[in-house]
C-alpha cells in the first residue's frame, strides 16, 4: 500500500465501487477508467460486499453509497474503518441524502469524506484524490456549520473533553484549524512555520487522538468543544 503522504502524481488510485445500483456502478466505472492514475479494483451491490472486498482488494479509496441492502454504506463504513489491517483504506460516501445525520454519523464512523452524486464528475475525481491522500473533504453544499451544529444537539456528544490533555497548546491550535477547514499548507501559513512542520503536528495529533486521518480531527474537534458551534445561515 502507497502512504499517502508519500503519493507520487503518477501513482495509480485505487478504488472499490460500492452501490446497490448497476448503472451507477457502470457509469463510475466508466469515468475512473478512462482517466490516467484511477483503476477499479472491484464493485460492490451492498455492504457485506464492499467490506469483504476492501480486505481483499485494499483500495486507496472506497466510495461508499449510504443506502443499501444487506448492510448500509454507515455500517460497512464503520467495518472498515475500524479493522486495524485495512487503516490504509479511505471511504468517500457518495449519496443522493443530503441529511444532517447522515452527514455526520459518516464521518463519525470514520468517512474521510462527503459528496452528493449530483457532483460534477471532475469534482467527483478530485474528491477521490483529496480522499487517498489523507485529507478530509466534504461537498459544498454540506459545509462544517452544519455538522457542528448537529453536534451541539443534546446527546450527540460522545468525546470526553479531556482527550484533548494530550495535546500541546500548539497542537491545539493546529487542531482548531484543521476544523476550520485549513490545508497543512495554510496553517504554515498562519503560524509562519514550515509545511513540513505543519504536518509533523497534524501527524503527532493524529496519533495522540488515535484518528485515522483529517476528517476525524474534525468531528474531535467540534465533539471536544474546541471548536464551538457557529449558527447556520
Amino acid at each position: 500500500m502507497i502512504d499517502v503522504n508519500d503519493r507520487h502524481p503518477h501513482d495509480v488510485i485505487t478504488v472499490v465501487l460500492a452501490d446497490d445500483q448497476k448503472l451507477v456502478r457502470a457509469g463510475f466505472r466508466v469515468l475512473l477508467d478512462t482517466e490516467d492514475g484511477f483503476q477499479v479494483c472491484g464493485e460492490a451491490e451492498n455492504g457485506i460486499a464492499a467490506v469483504a472486498l476492501a480486505r481483499e482488494h485494499r483500495p486507496d479509496v472506497v466510495v461508499m453509497d449510504i443506502r443499501m441492502p444487506v448492510m448500509d454504506g454507515l455500517q460497512a463504513t464503520r467495518s472498515i474503518t475500524s479493522d486495524p489491517e485495512l487503516a490504509g483504506v479511505k471511504v468517500l460516501v457518495l449519496t443522493t441524502f443530503d441529511v444532517d445525520e447522515y452527514v455526520f454519523e459518516a464521518l463519525r464512523g470514520g468517512a474521510s469524506g462527503f459528496l452528493l452524486k449530483d457532483t460534477d464528475p471532475t469534482e467527483l475525481l478530485h474528491a477521490i484524490e483529496v480522499v487517498a491522500r489523507g485529507e478530509a473533504l466534504l461537498a459544498p453544499t454540506v459545509t462544517r456549520r452544519l455538522i457542528a451544529e448537529f453536534v451541539a444537539s443534546p446527546g450527540q456528544r460522545r468525546v470526553d473533553t479531556s482527550v484533548l490533555s494530550e495535546l500541546t497548546e500548539r497542537e491545539r491550535e493546529v487542531l482548531a484549524m484543521v476544523a476550520g477547514g485549513l490545508s497543512n499548507d495554510e496553517i504554515a501559513g498562519e503560524l509562519v512555520i514550515s509545511p513540513a512542520t505543519s504536518r509533523t503536528h497534524v501527524s503527532r495529533i493524529m496519533t495522540k487522538v488515535r484518528a485515522r486521518d483529517r476528517a476525524q480531527l474534525v468531528v474531535l474537534a467540534y465533539e471536544s468543544g474546541l471548536v464551538a458551534p457557529q449558527p447556520r445561515d
